[in-house]
């Protein structure tokens, strides 16, 4: 057993989960990094299952690997944990048969002992656990980035919206305490760190659980003054973002003026049967409050189309916020049922074919938002974090703005991407597309 792959689905808290997983594959069992997944001796597969798509890819993927089993690779073991794995559990195994160990969201820290477990023994293992008694952040991990790292301030959440899983799977919302978020943030910036990203379900209820109020803008008083060149994170719900996280976002330097919003409907009906807690009155007022204190304020969200009983007129109202709140960038996605929520059971599903209509028309708006938004910016010098270079042209470099937007630009003469990765380059920017920039570095 010497080699290892991981493929990750879903939110950018699997992704932190992802790479605790390699971390302690690597520290505790020695193994490294495989190409692909048809020539690993161990196959993690770190799952969602928030969309209906994320779980069609996990089956695709898994039952790929059933023939090298059968032949080439016979030895592998292939396990499968993330939100599917805690939801499904041993059923997983009905319908894929050849998975040998299942593990939760709870139990990612068991994986090396259950591998070690399986290998031994070749017995199918499946370990979930109903709750976590510490955060993945204890664990050793292997960034994909060395200059960037996800941070989980809270895990699970407490909203249950009708249409979510998450609480389901990840639980009930638990808050890290301050002082070890903070020194997580003090070593992450001894190690090279440049870049943060706090995570949680609704970071901008951390600490209600441990305070007896929320916390959040204090978290991000500390992070910021802990030398770190940018603060991210996400995502927030609408209801409990605060002036006061609106004001330290505004005038705390090393914190980037990109929001994630999630607006999901514009329908006060449909929002309500969601059980999203606000209206869209009280929506586009926080939007305007945020651009009044951050004009530059690069502004993304998320919307689902055809929740169950969603009219056209419903659907009319969610593109009036949308227009009116002029994002940068929407994930839109067609609803789709999730076994063991609310509203996998309502009536009046709306049909296939008009979900796909009113998807496109709202596919069109935020394409026209964003690709305005962004000729904005051409004549700007923004500071741009180097990430590498294009996939399609090794000459030019790509990396991203504090909005979060992708910039490509010329690689200088004499330089390269593994020198300049991670660090802030000041770039001109002379083109703008829908989803990129593009211009020369200065200096």
């Amino acid at each position: 057993m010497k080699t290892y792959f991981v493929r990750t689905f879903g939110c950018q808290m699997n992704k932190h989960d992802s790479e605790r997983i390699a971390g302690m594959l690597e520290a505790d069992l020695g193994l490294s990094e495989a190409s692909s997944p048809e020539v690993a001796d161990v196959v993690v597969f770190n799952t969602c299952a928030v969309r209906e798509g994320a779980e069609e890819r996990l089956r695709g993927h898994v039952s790929s690997l059933k023939a090298a089993k059968t032949g080439d690779n016979p030895n592998v073991i292939i396990a499968v944990g993330g939100c599917i794995g805690q939801r499904d559990g041993e059923t997983l195994l009905s319908y894929l048969p050849h998975v040998d160990i299942v593990f939760g969201t709870h139990n990612v820290g068991r994986l090396p002992a259950l591998i070690a477990s399986a290998r031994e023994s070749r017995d199918v293992t499946v370990e979930v656990l109903a709750e976590a008694t510490s955060f993945a952040s204890e664990l050793p991990a292997i960034r994909e980035r060395a200059w960037h790292a996800w941070v989980p301030i809270t895990v699970g959440c407490d909203n249950f919206c009708t249409y979510c899983i998450v609480p389901h799977v990840r639980g009930r919302e638990r808050s890290r305490p301050l002082d070890e978020i903070v020194a997580e943030i003090a070593a992450l910036v001894a190690d090279g760190v440049v870049e943060v990203t706090l995570l949680g379900q609704n970071v901008n209820s951390y600490g209600r659980d441990l305070y007896g109020e929320p916390r959040f803008p204090q978290v991000l008083k500390h992070v910021a003054a802990s030398g770190i060149s940018r603060v991210r994170f996400v995502t927030s719900h609408p209801r409990d973002l605060s002036d006061e996280t609106i004001a330290v976002m505004a005038t705390t330097p090393g914190i980037c003026h990109s929001l994630h919003l999630p607006v999901q409907s514009g329908s006060n009906r449909i929002l309500h049967a969601m059980n999203r807690h606000y209206t869209r009155e009280s929506y586009l007022a926080l939007v305007e409050r945020l651009y009044a204190a951050m004009p530059d304020l690069a502004l993304s969200t998320d919307v689902i189309v055809g929740f169950p009983g969603e009219t056209e007129d419903d659907f009319e109202q969610t593109l009036e916020v949308v227009r009116k709140c002029t994002y940068d960038q929407a994930f839109t996605f067609l609803y789709s049922p999730r076994e063991g929520t609310p509203a996998a059971s309502l009536e009046n599903a709306v049909p296939r074919d008009v979900m796909q209509e009113r998807f496109d028309r709202l596919v069109t708006i935020v394409q026209s938002s964003a690709f305005a938004k962004n000729q904005r910016l051409i004549g700007t010098v923004q500071t741009v974090l180097a990430e590498g270079t294009s996939r399609r042209d090794p000459n030019v470099l790509t990396g991203r703005t504090e909005g979060n937007k992708v910039v490509h630009a010329p690689m200088p003469e004499g330089a390269s991407s593994a020198s300049l990765a991670g660090t802030f380059l000041n770039v001109s920017i002379n083109e703008a597309q829908t989803w990129f920039l593009s211009g020369h570095i200065e200096g």
